[in-house]
């Protein structure tokens, strides 16, 4: 049996363990390493990865992509999309969404990895059909939690529906590292019985289960695994790249990863990780193993931000407090898978909470949007009562949010400008208007002063 891999040190490993901190010039050397190591794909897009590039690497992420497409163009690039979030952290409309796609593989993804974080399929149905008529390879992705209403059965339910919706592969996504090696091996066989196409497994390390996990998922048959080349490996990263190809091919499978390019990568990217840890932008402690993300479901990105938050207001005491809160709200919301954007907003309001020392005192706009049924279908019941706080009698709405949403793409890039140089730039805004923004000031000033050394020198 073959097991292929997707690299992640381009997108989720620097993500969880160095906020996406890693500019693009910073790691093009290697790029040319990565190409040749037998992935099956280069994880390098999506995710928080437009987000650093535009707030604080000063890159276009589109351009970002380009070049590593220029590099790379043996291995397949893929991304992480929200669905109709796209990558940001309300819904867009289908017009935004569908450009959005069209244009990632335009600029060079071939894979992408579509999740809902409510698991409501109707939230990546436009993606879905938009990856597959830009000719990209559709991954539905199934968000894995434990609850009273998340069951082995309606998860293999939900990949026969994602197989069905016409997607190339499945992927279980498994954010906070909590799939056990019993659970995952039996949700890959439930999957396996199902569906025709392959199946994915990402994990984490963040509770030290990954490296079982991975292997219990390849004996029940998954097809390809994601991992992170070894110094940006373990904790809330994924399981290291090495380890696992080693172990693998002593088993037997067929694996087409090179180790001695992954050498070669490892030690290109050492050197980056003790700058890092001497800076301070990599915390040893996101690198240890963090338990309590079985008690808590919190992933460990979640788990950071908590932690930010309640030093920023000086109430780090308050974080036990904040940990045992977090599953209540989340029960009160109907068991909501912990990714973007549930898992911020259910931090942020379990810990005001905390902090108001009374429940539901506060409630964030972004909860009474999700209560409002904005964010789509609850996996679970929502509590009466909260659902009383911020509706009155009036009933949640229960169809597809966006089929609410005016197209907007146009009348965005005629306010725009001159501002916006391409197609690109208008997404760029539409997905982060503030960050975008400044961009551009910030490039328009470099083109001018670009300009004025030009004629200087004439």
């Amino acid at each position: 049996m073959k097991v292929q891999f997707t690299e992640t040190i381009l997108r989720d490993a620097q993500q969880s363990l160095i906020a996406t901190r890693m500019p693009f010039e910073t790691f093009k050397p290697v790029l040319e390493k990565l190409n040749k190591a037998g992935y099956y794909s280069l994880e390098c897009w999506g995710g928080a990865t437009f987000d650093s590039c535009l707030r604080y690497l000063s890159e276009d992420p589109w351009e970002r992509l380009r070049k590593i497409k220029e590099a790379c163009p043996d291995t397949k690039l893929q991304m992480l999309l929200r669905g109709q979030n796209l990558l940001g952290y309300k819904h867009y409309p289908d017009d935004v969404v569908r450009l959005f796609v069209r244009k990632s593989v335009e600029n060079g993804i071939d894979v992408i990895r579509i999740f809902d974080a409510l698991n409501d399929l109707r939230n990546i149905q436009v993606a879905v059909d938009e990856t597959l008529k830009a000719g990209a390879i559709a991954s539905g992705t199934i968000c894995y939690t434990t609850s009273p209403v998340h069951t082995l059965e309606k998860f293999a339910k939900m990949a026969k529906e994602l197989e069905n919706m016409g997607v190339q592969t499945i992927c279980i996504k498994d954010m906070a590292g909590v799939m056990s090696p019993k659970e995952a091996y039996d949700l890959v066989k439930a999957i396996k019985a199902e569906v025709s196409i392959p199946v994915v497994v990402h994990t984490h390390s963040t509770t030290g289960l990954g490296f079982m996990t991975l292997l219990k998922c390849v004996e029940a048959g998954a097809d390809v695994i994601d991992s992170a080349i070894s110094c940006f490996s373990g904790g809330t990263s994924q399981p290291a790249t090495e380890t696992l190809v080693y172990t693998l091919k002593q088993y037997g499978y067929e694996v087409d990863v090179d180790e001695n390019i992954c050498k070669e990568i490892n030690d290109f990217f050492k050197p980056i990780r003790a700058k890092a840890l001497d800076s301070g932008l990599l915390n040893p402690v996101v690198m240890g193993t963090q338990t309590d993300a079985l008690i808590y479901q919190i992933p460990g990105g979640m788990l950071s931000n908590l932690v930010a938050q309640l030093t920023a207001q000086k109430k780090l005491d308050k974080l036990d407090e904040v940990l045992l809160e977090t599953p209540r709200v989340r029960e009160d919301l109907g068991y909501p898978p912990l990714v973007t954007p549930m898992s911020q907003m259910v931090g942020v309001q379990a810990t005001a909470n905390v902090l108001a020392g009374e429940r539901y005192k506060n409630i964030s706009k972004e909860v009474k949007s999700y209560i409002k049924g904005e964010y789509g279908q609850a996996p679970g019941k929502v509590s009466e009562d909260l659902q009383k706080l911020v509706l009155g009698d009036e009933a949640p709405f229960t169809g597809r949010f966006a089929d609410t949403l005016e197209p907007s793409f146009e009348a965005t890039k005629a306010e725009l400008g001159s501002k916006a140089k391409s197609d690109e730039d208008v997404l760029s805004y539409i997905a982060f208007p503030m960050q975008a923004e400044a961009y551009f000031a910030k490039r328009d000033e470099k083109e001018r002063n670009t300009f004025k050394y030009t004629i200087r020198e004439v």
